[in-house]
């Protein structure tokens, strides 16, 4: 039985490690910096006035499918974040690396690596079930589901404590992005030269990207917390609502614009990341 759990461990890592899975992996990371790129652009097309646009995951995909060719942009979208989420999977899941003095490989990262690998499953898992609903007819709002199920859990007798735990958990994930920002610690990930403009202007998107991220999850998990100690599930409406809420307040523009353009980013920094990700992990 061991031995034929590790031929099926060492069948998939070599699936995961082939050339053509692995250029389907990076362009996950093109397909979600281009989601980014567009919600920055309408949260700050938010910020000088504009009504009736979505900052969100449904309204980005929403602006992918209505151009030309969009349908297939859809499925490529779709592909391309189904493969990376199943090369995260991979990374939380299977052994990484090769064993002392032999074949196979062997686990590195421990607990924190995995736990990572499986937010990313789930991060890019959303994406890919996002573009299919919208290729087969089945689009949603973003905002308008997460206002529905949050007034699921409210009415359940643990929901409300659930919700106030989910918004202090994404806030905590926002709090990492900051950290990790600052502190550069993305350039880990990443196959970069020692030094020069390139190894700069990556740096610079990475931490504009990754603190304007962490602000912007701070305030959805800052909005679920709110909405539940209120009673008001309608609050919820995840990252649409946050940053429409955020226009509201003193220099609410300002700050909009600023978490627009570090959205943009953060977009940009993952299609560079396609480019400079080290996919051996």
């Amino acid at each position: 039985m061991k031995e034929e759990l590790r031929d099926a461990t060492d069948t998939a890592e070599r699936v995961k490690r082939s050339p053509l899975f692995t250029a389907a992996a990076r362009a996950g990371f093109v397909v979600s910096g281009l989601l980014h790129v567009l919600i920055g652009s309408v949260a700050i097309r938010i910020a000088f006035g504009a009504t009736g646009a979505k900052a969100d995951l449904s309204g980005a995909v929403a602006l992918i499918a209505a151009d030309p060719g969009g349908l297939v942009m859809l499925w490529v979208g779709g592909i391309a974040c189904a493969v990376l989420c199943l090369w995260n999977l991979g990374n939380a899941f299977f052994d990484h690396g090769p064993r002392k003095g032999g074949a196979g490989v062997h686990r590195k990262g421990g607990l924190l690596h995995t736990l990572s690998s499986l937010a990313q499953v789930i991060a890019y898992a959303l994406l890919a079930v996002t573009f299919v609903a919208f290729a087969v007819g089945h689009a949603s709002s973003s905002s308008q589901s997460t206002s529905d199920w949050t007034a699921k859990i409210m009415k359940l007798p643990w929901g409300p404590t659930a919700l106030i735990g989910l918004g202090g958990v994404i806030a905590v994930v926002g709090f990492g992005f900051i950290i990790r920002g600052l502190a550069r610690a993305f350039r880990k990930q990443l196959i970069l030269p020692h030094s020069g403009p390139v190894r700069t202007f990556v740096t610079v998107l990475g931490v504009a990207g990754y603190v304007a991220k962490g602000i912007v999850l701070l305030l959805v998990g800052l909005l679920f917390i709110m909405s539940s100690l209120g009673a008001r599930p309608q609050q919820s409406t995840g990252l649409d609502g946050a940053l429409k809420g955020l226009r509201a307040q003193p220099y609410g523009v300002y700050v909009l614009v600023f978490v627009g353009a570090g959205l943009i980013c953060y977009g940009l920094y993952l299609m560079v990341k396609a480019r400079y990700a080290d996919m051996r992990a």
